[in-house]
């Protein structure tokens, strides 16, 4: 309102307007107050929960370095075992190529030992046949002369080199 719009109202209608206006006034700051409670309740909760999630934030730090340094033992080591795994594996190879060095080695002492074997046999079996040619031969020699009964009582059991004494030659079971 203007000056001269104030100046034609009458005393009453001014209390009036001036109490109205104090009023408003009065609900306005009432209302400000009760708006500035709301805002302050609102920023203690806000800074409540400022100090809670510093300390979870604090605490998930903790967390984070505890978890890097436990990634960081078993990365080093993962990377230890992956050597030793690589060091086995190259041992294995080795190994089995000196096991196949070795067994093929085995393998033709083995065929060697069964030839030298079957000659063996050979020449056992050849000389078994020869003693017993030879021990028909002997007994053929003393053919008519019957050896004597050692047990007859007669003579000793005799000398070496007596008549009566078979000397073989060979033995078919030697």
């Amino acid at each position: 309102m203007s000056d001269e719009e104030l100046l034609s109202c009458s005393k009453e209608e001014l209390v009036r307007r001036l109490r109205a206006e104090d009023a408003d006034k009065m609900s306005a700051l009432v209302q400000r107050g009760r708006l500035i409670k709301e805002v302050n309740k609102q920023l203690q909760g806000h800074l409540l929960e400022i100090r809670e999630l510093k300390g979870v934030n604090q605490r998930l730090q903790e967390e984070n370095g505890e978890l890097r340094d436990l990634c960081c033992f078993l990365d080093d080591d993962r990377l230890k075992v992956k050597k030793l795994a690589r060091e086995w594996q190259l041992f294995g190879h080795h190994a089995a190529k000196v096991m196949r060095d070795d067994l093929g080695g085995y393998l033709k002492k083995v065929g060697d030992l069964e030839r030298l074997q079957d000659g063996l046999l050979k020449e056992n079996l050849d000389l078994k046949e020869l003693c017993l040619v030879l021990e028909e031969e002997c007994v053929g020699r003393s053919g008519s002369a019957e050896p004597r009964d050692v047990g007859d009582g007669s003579s000793s059991t005799g000398s070496v080199g007596s008549p009566d004494q078979l000397v073989l030659v060979c033995s078919p079971d030697d």
